[in-house]
């Protein structure tokens, strides 16, 4: 990597999603892209590890920023062990963590303004966003409006996923070239490398290929 200017940030989880943000950041800015991960106190870090391999692959710098205190505020399954992964109708998934895509898009704006960055990218979606309010394109709006006032900047917040459905990301991250990039990606609630392919992330992610009609290259157990 060279020391190109940095022009675009991608939230980077090194999942599914994030990873195709990834490829469309770098077709639209070349080298000139930072992958932004998080350690939230997440279950497990596993996801962390696969983010760097898969920024590796992409060429481009991935900074990992601790915002441990997140999941010092509420009790939910993604930072607890103690807490079943379950998603009961009429209610918000286990998996919810309140105030998680605030506080990246919040720190991602700062760090944007630092170091002149006027594009954030991230893989939230409203089309297979698993019950998660902080996915939803009116959120994206308020977050990227409230940003800017706090900051006076003019940075623009990109949901390429927003509106597609597993499969059709599956299909447009084979039109972007990098499927092979999916081989390192982590989607797997338990933390399982190989996947566990039954948890509710897997069974997203395993559908949304069988209905492209393409192969996972990731490896399942």
């Amino acid at each position: 990597m060279n020391n190109a200017k940095i022009v675009a940030l991608v939230l980077f989880s090194g999942g599914q999603d994030s990873t195709t943000c990834l490829a469309q950041a770098c077709k639209e800015h070349a080298n000139q892209v930072l992958a932004l991960g998080f350690y939230y106190g997440q279950r497990h870090k596993i996801e962390l590890e696969q983010a760097q391999k898969v920024a590796d692959l992409a060429g481009v710098p991935f900074k990992v920023i601790d915002l441990n205190f997140i999941s010092q505020l509420t009790p939910n399954a993604l930072t607890s062990k103690e807490i079943r992964i379950e998603h009961n109708p009429g209610e918000l998934p286990s998996t919810f963590v309140p105030g998680r895509n605030l506080f990246f898009l919040s720190v991602a704006g700062v760090i944007a303004r630092q170091v002149g960055a006027e594009h954030i990218y991230t893989g939230v979606c409203q089309t297979d966003y698993s019950g998660y309010p902080d996915c939803r394109q009116d959120f994206i709006e308020s977050a990227e409006k409230t940003i800017n006032l706090a900051m006076e900047t003019t940075i623009k917040i990109h949901t390429p996923l927003m509106w597609l459905t597993k499969a059709e990301t599956v299909l447009k991250m084979r039109d972007l070239g990098k499927l092979e990039w999916y081989s390192e990606t982590h989607t797997c609630y338990e933390g399982l490398r190989p996947a566990c392919g039954t948890c509710p992330a897997c069974t997203l992610r395993l559908k949304g290929f069988h209905n492209a009609g393409i192969n996972d290259p990731l490896i399942y157990r």
